[in-house]
């Protein structure tokens, strides 16, 4: 068995928001374990994270990622899918499992005394999962009725075809849960491939927040990750997007039976972490990512256009991209694209005033302490900035790097990232009603909804 390295005790000493100690060490498998201590009441979280998110599922097999997240639970070669429901229940603990474009996620909340037992059921979970057939073929079914019953949300269409149209082919090209022609293709075997290959020790970490003590939760987590195998040694490389694959083009999902058209817009952003990171995160507060932004006031409030729009950035590993996202009815959706690109125009050529740049950073850096509240937000936090590798200060200056973005910087941002070449659009609507006024606005292409997953 591999020497295990001896625990340390980091800190970062940074001004702002205070971490407890951090405290890390791996196992014998080579998992990364990171402990926060912190009470006063006696729960702990425990997140473990996998490189192993969407962006990972095979050619030709979009979604396995989060199907495999959704059998992982139902049945390990020492316990049952029901007797892990009642080991998870017995002590009041709670397990859950997800992936996004990047990670796989497995979360367990449970009673500090009953740590060791819910570290054993996570460490069978991931070494020894089973995939029963039966299981899966009950998960497979629900699966695609889910995607079937997707189809008539207007909402999650425009949401998917956008992903598609920005990102084409790219790793992050596909919604997590996938699409019905590789859903249906799902095999055991398939699953069985993917926990050999993408879940195992060496890319892993897990995060333990809450009433604990470091050195016990090393020694349990030992005993649970025991004999872990599998999985990359190196991370995947994914790569940076040349740019949208439909700039300047207009996609129109066909849903004749529509009164109201789903808007949505997309254009370049940066990686999570990237050097503007905070001042166009803070420009965006003022452009559309709060309830007083310039999009809300001009298209909302004084034009009544419609009953909700905003802007964000969705930021992953390589790279990301600034949405806007809207609705409005059919007849005037070219006159709530016009005004919308006009605002995005106008900061983008004028920028920001003082008054918003202040408001913005009060709002953002007001919000920020929610996410040090609980050990769930604690142990979400501490994962993220790991798996990106930007270090704990991420976390505790996060406040003061907000309040330090100057107008300078947020104009800078601005005139980068809103829209300064055609976005993609993508309307989901009416499309016999639509394309005639959605013409201005770049080269028009309708598809049908069973082609827009």
């Amino acid at each position: 068995m591999a020497q295990k390295a001896r625990p340390r005790r980091t800190r970062a000493a940074t001004p702002g928001w205070k971490l407890p100690p951090l405290h890390e060490a791996r196992t014998s498998t080579g998992l990364k374990v990171l402990v926060c201590p912190r009470g006063p009441l006696p729960l702990v979280t425990l997140r473990l994270v996998l490189q192993a998110g969407s962006a990972h599922d095979p050619a030709g097999k979009e979604g396995l990622a989060e199907f495999a997240a959704r059998l992982l639970r139902r049945g390990t070669s020492r316990m049952g899918a029901r007797e892990i429901d009642d080991a998870v229940e017995f002590v009041g603990a709670s397990l859950s499992m997800g992936v996004t474009e990047e990670l796989f996620v497995v979360n367990i909340t449970t009673p500090a005394e009953h740590l060791g037992a819910m570290l054993e059921v996570m460490g069978q979970l991931l070494r020894d999962p089973v995939f029963p057939e039966d299981e899966l073929t009950s998960a497979r079914t629900r699966a695609l009725a889910q995607l079937a019953n997707d189809l008539d949300d207007p909402a999650l269409l425009a949401d998917r075809a956008l992903t598609r149209a920005y990102w084409g082919a790219h790793p992050y090209g596909h919604d997590p849960s996938g699409r019905a022609a590789t859903v249906a293709t799902f095999s055991r075997e398939d699953l069985r491939r993917f926990h050999r290959e993408r879940l195992g020790p060496h890319l892993a970490l897990l995060v333990v927040v809450g009433a604990v003590e470091p050195r016990e939760v090393f020694h349990a987590a030992e005993r649970a990750f025991e004999g872990w195998t599998g999985g990359p040694e190196m991370p995947s490389q994914v790569p940076v997007l040349p740019g949208p694959v439909l700039a300047g083009r207009v996609v129109v999902v066909d849903k004749p039976d529509q009164t109201q058209s789903q808007v949505r817009l997309a254009g370049r952003g940066f990686a999570f972490g990237a050097p503007d990171h905070f001042p166009a995160v803070v420009m965006n507060v003022a452009l559309g990512g709060g309830f007083t932004s310039r999009l809300v006031n001009e298209i909302r409030v004084n034009r009544g256009l419609t009953y909700g729009i905003g802007s964000y950035f969705e930021a992953h590993r390589a790279d990301g991209a600034l949405h806007v996202t809207t609705f409005t009815k059919t007849e005037t959706t070219a006159k709530l694209l016009k005004l919308t690109l006009g605002e995005l125009k106008k900061m983008r050529q004028k920028g920001l005033a003082a008054a918003e740049l202040k408001h913005a950073q009060t709002y953002l850096a007001g919000l920020y302490p929610l996410r040090t509240e609980t050990n769930d937000s604690v142990a979400a936090s501490l994962a993220e900035v790991k798996v990106y590798g930007l270090g704990t200060d991420w976390i505790e200056r996060y406040q003061e790097r907000v309040r330090a973005v100057t107008l300078a910087q947020a104009n800078a941002a601005a005139a980068r990232y809103l829209f300064a070449e055609p976005p993609v659009v993508v309307v989901v609507g009416n499309a016999e009603a639509l394309r005639e006024q959605l013409e201005p606005f770049g080269e028009v292409s309708v598809v049908a909804a069973t082609e827009a997953e």
